[in-house]
């Protein structure tokens, strides 16, 4: 009988993914007049010769989100996907109480970015070749595997030190079934000592992990979108 493994499971070993980037997107079914919206909202930073959408910063959730004329908005900069919701509904209940049309058409959560540790060694060209479908290995070329799983879909890269970046919508579900596989390839240590030198210490995998706080501009002092 195959084994189970859960999120729950896993967190008992240490092994948890920690979300730094959440990213959502969705729809006002009528279209925003962002020109009349940055006039009415305060800390709303517009520059329609520039980027082309109204950008709105919260502190709390710490967010942005990115409005176009067309209705489309997109929500980045939280850690979870119920902060993405609550910078949602702070973002709905501005365009109700200025009495912009606010009527919701679509909002999903379209990306999540996670990092995590295995706690144990990685043999990369094993997994590599048990698994030439999903995987693609070049440590000529990066120090990671990267392992496209399709269900769910879900990227996750792997480095010899155990330590994984995961980017999907399901990132819990992809490690508690990635988490058995990487198993059957765990190095002992007698392997270990035998690992060629290019293969990363687990100091640098941390620099392909997106920084939330990346999403943002530097203003720590912004405030919540406020009425004028």
């Amino acid at each position: 009988m195959e084994e189970t493994w859960t999120p729950a499971r896993l967190e008992e070993l240490g092994v948890k993914p920690r979300v730094v980037n959440v990213l959502a997107h969705g729809h006002i079914r009528s279209g925003i007049d962002v020109k009349q919206l940055a006039l009415l909202v305060r800390n709303a930073d517009y520059k329609p010769r520039g980027f082309g959408a109204l950008v709105l910063r919260f502190q709390d959730p710490r967010a942005s989100i990115m409005v176009y004329k067309s209705g489309k908005f997109v929500v980045v900069g939280t850690t979870h996907p119920d902060e993405a919701k609550v910078a949602l509904d702070k973002f709905l209940s501005i365009l109700q109480k200025i009495s912009f049309p606010h009527e919701l058409g679509s909002f999903t959560i379209a990306n999540v970015v996670g990092s995590l540790d295995v706690k144990f060694r990685i043999r990369l060209e094993g997994l590599a070749s048990g698994h030439i479908r999903f995987s693609t290995y070049e440590p000529e070329l990066f120090p990671g595997l990267i392992y496209r799983m399709l269900r769910p879909k879900c990227t996750l890269l792997v480095f010899v030190s155990g330590k994984i970046v995961v980017t999907g919508a399901k990132i819990d579900e992809a490690v508690c079934k990635l988490y058995p596989v990487l198993l059957q390839y765990r190095l002992r240590s007698s392997q270990s000592d035998d690992e060629d030198d290019d293969s990363m210490d687990g100091s640098e995998e941390e620099g392909y992990a997106i920084d939330a706080d990346d999403e943002l501009d530097d203003g720590s002092e912004d405030e919540d979108a406020i009425l004028i």
